[in-house]
């Protein structure tokens, strides 16, 4: 019998408009002021009312931080956290997508001056503490709110993590309310990215484990049986709700069986071509299901009975059935599916295989060895 550790958040709220309770939930960790960390467009659209009414209320004083961007650069953190200093908070809250909650993350470590960004880049470099987090997504896609990573991107082309149980916040909460407004092309691709999140994790060759394995099953049910609703209907609440919460068991999977190959393909798509991430990955995966199909097909066959229930046959019959639906699914959905689609060239090809192999915290989890060669034919493939 094998051992493994499972480490997540805390806390964990889901109810409707919970994002109303935030002030309640700082007040009971002791804080007086906080950060608030989010983007433009959720300020734009409104999504931080709810949050900002119930710190008032508490007498919870706020600074905001809305600077925040996709793949945010360390600039963006840096920034962050002057303001965050600058305003003496003693907690860090984030409303908003998985770059907003990532930096918040790492806001709430650096803000409390025992750590610098450049020694803590990799597994279990943090040594310090934090000050208190709470994070509410606002995208059913990242997981950020579960998991111990914050993705930095370090320079051209080139995105790395900080992966400590540090980063776990105090609290999540899942509102669905917030999400109701998410444009179909952003719901379709944040929910294709919670769905790698699941079949990574599943298939993860050196930390794979039975919590893991349940909660990526749960998350591809939910995920997989709500995502046409979600992009068709987006105000239903039901189907907003269902895929919060798979997007959120997906996170807890992968934070305890690391995500590999498909992530760290598309890193240098997102860092180099600036495609959002979900999309990313939703381009390159499923030629790298086909690579690993050879050292993972008894488990992609297992997905696929989730995913594809109709599919018959052995174990490779069901993974080429899971890899036409995976291939299928951006096409209903509406999103590119090729490189080329995004401006992507065969030139481009070369500088993207040089980059992915620089992802070796990721690639180590592959079920299946990934060489230079070998990425460059899966770009090739998805060209």
């Amino acid at each position: 019998m094998q051992g493994f550790v499972f480490q997540s958040t805390k806390s964990i709220l889901v109810e409707p408009a919970s994002s109303s309770r935030i002030g309640e939930l700082v007040k009971s960790l002791g804080c007086t002021s906080v950060l608030l960390v989010s983007d433009p467009g959720v300020k734009g659209a409104g999504l931080l009312q709810a949050g900002l009414q119930g710190l008032e209320q508490r007498g919870i004083a706020v600074t905001l931080f809305t600077d925040v961007q996709a793949d945010p650069p360390v600039h963006v953190i840096e920034a962050a956290v002057k303001l965050a200093v600058d305003a003496k908070v003693d907690g860090v809250v984030s409303i908003g997508g998985g770059s907003s909650m990532d930096v918040a993350k790492l806001v709430a470590l650096l803000a409390v001056g025992q750590e610098k960004l450049d020694d803590i880049y990799g597994v279990g470099m943090v040594k310090g503490r934090r000050l208190p987090l709470v994070l509410a997504p606002t995208t059913a896609g990242t997981g950020s709110e579960v998991t111990p990573i914050s993705i930095v991107t370090t320079g051209e082309g080139e995105k790395k993590g900080v992966v400590s149980p540090v980063l776990l916040p105090d609290w999540a909460v899942l509102d669905a309310e917030l999400t109701l407004g998410l444009p179909p092309a952003v719901t379709a691709a944040t929910g294709i990215d919670a769905m790698v999140h699941a079949i990574e994790a599943y298939t993860s060759k050196r930390l794979k484990n039975p919590l893991s394995d349940a909660l990526a099953r749960d998350a591809l049910r939910l995920l997989g049986g709500n995502i046409h609703e979600a992009c068709r209907n987006g105000t239903n609440r039901e189907a907003r709700h269902n895929m919060l919460l798979g997007s959120m068991l997906a996170g807890m999977a992968f934070a305890n069986a690391p995500v590999a190959a498909v992530h760290a393909l598309a890193y240098p798509v997102g860092a180099r071509f600036h495609v959002p991430h979900g999309l990313s990955n939703s381009l390159v995966l499923p030629q790298v299901i086909r690579f690993n199909a050879s050292s993972a097909e008894q488990h992609y066959g297992e997905l696929a009975t989730i995913l594809t229930p109709n599919a018959k046959g052995n174990s490779a019959d069901r993974t080429k059935a899971l890899v036409e639906m995976l291939s299928a699914l951006p096409v209903d959905l509406g999103l590119p599916t090729r490189l080329r689609d995004v401006g992507i060239g065969h030139n481009d090809l070369g500088m993207l295989a040089d980059d992915a192999m620089k992802q070796t915290r990721l690639l180590i989890n592959n079920p299946r060895e990934v060489v230079h060669a070998d990425a460059l034919a899966i770009y090739e493939a998805s060209l």
